[in-house]
C-alpha cells in the first residue's frame, strides 16, 4: 500500500535510515536490516531498505539543503516494488499540485500553492540578500514595496542590481519547481521575477510600480522565517 505525506515525519525518517553501513546479516533472523540503498526520482533522494520483513522506499529532499523530513513513502512485496511505487505516488503528488495551481491574472502564470514554494525555499540556494528581500516583501502584503526600498532591505546601493538578484531567485524557484511562462504572461517580466509576484499599480510614467508577491510566496516565506 502507498502512502505518503507532505508533512514533515523528521524523526520515523532519520531512525529508519539513521545507520547507512552494511550490517552482517545473520543467518537466522530474516528481518535484520538490509544496506539502505540510495537512489533519485526527479528532484528526490530516495532510501529504500528492508524493515521488519517489509521493503520500504521513501523520499527525502536531495542534498546539499537545509530542508528536513520525508516526503513520500511506499512499501511493497520486493524493494523493487516498494521503489515503483514510491515512484508513482511522487508522480501523482505532482500531477495533483500542478493540477491544483492558481491562475495568476497579473501575469498569465500558474502560481504554485504555498506548500510547494514552502518547498522550493527551502532546497534551493537563495543568497542572504535575496532571502532578505524575500522577507521584506513577504511583511509587506499586497501593498508591496517600491524598488529602492527593496534594494535597501538587501543591502543594494543600485535598484538595478536589487532587481536582477531578486529576477535570479525567481529563475531559481522556478526551476525547482518545473514552472515556464506562459504566452499570456507579460513579456517585460520574463526575466525570472514574475514567477515571484508582479507590478503593482504605476504612480507615474517614471514610477514602475511596487514589487509584490504571490500572496501565495508571502505566506511561504513566513513560514520558512517563523
Amino acid at each position: 500500500m502507498t502512502r505518503f505525506n507532505s508533512e514533515v515525519r523528521t524523526a520515523t525518517g532519520r531512525e529508519l535510515f539513521k545507520d547507512k553501513k552494511k550490517t552482517k546479516v545473520s543467518e537466522r533472523s530474516s528481518d535484520t536490516k538490509s544496506a539502505i540503498q540510495l537512489g533519485e526520482h526527479g528532484r528526490y533522494q530516495i532510501k529504500s531498505g528492508r524493515l521488519s520483513g517489509e521493503y520500504v522506499a521513501r523520499a527525502f529532499p536531495k542534498p546539499p539543503t537545509n530542508a528536513r523530513g520525508m516526503i513520500a513513502e511506499a512499501r511493497g512485496a520486493t524493494e523493487e516494488a516498494a521503489i515503483a511505487a514510491l515512484h508513482e505516488a511522487i508522480d501523482a503528488r505532482e500531477i495533483r499540485r500542478t493540477d491544483d495551481r492558481r491562475s495568476d491574472p497579473e501575469t498569465g502564470l500558474a502560481v504554485p500553492s504555498t506548500e510547494e514554494f514552502v518547498e522550493a525555499i527551502a532546497q534551493v540556494a537563495l543568497s542572504r540578500p535575496q532571502r532578505a528581500m524575500l522577507t521584506a516583501l513577504a511583511l509587506a502584503d499586497d501593498e508591496g514595496l517600491r524598488e529602492a526600498r527593496v534594494a535597501s532591505a538587501a543591502g543594494y546601493k543600485s535598484n538595478a542590481s536589487a532587481n536582477r538578484a531578486l529576477a535570479s531567485a525567481g529563475l531559481l524557484i522556478a526551476s525547482y519547481l518545473s514552472l515556464e511562462a506562459t504566452p499570456d504572461a507579460a513579456a517585460s517580466d520574463h526575466d525570472g521575477t514574475m514567477f515571484l509576484g508582479y507590478r503593482g499599480r504605476q504612480r507615474n510614467d517614471e514610477d514602475p510600480g511596487n514589487w509584490i508577491l504571490h500572496a501565495e510566496l508571502r505566506e511561504a516565506v513566513r513560514v520558512r522565517t517563523h
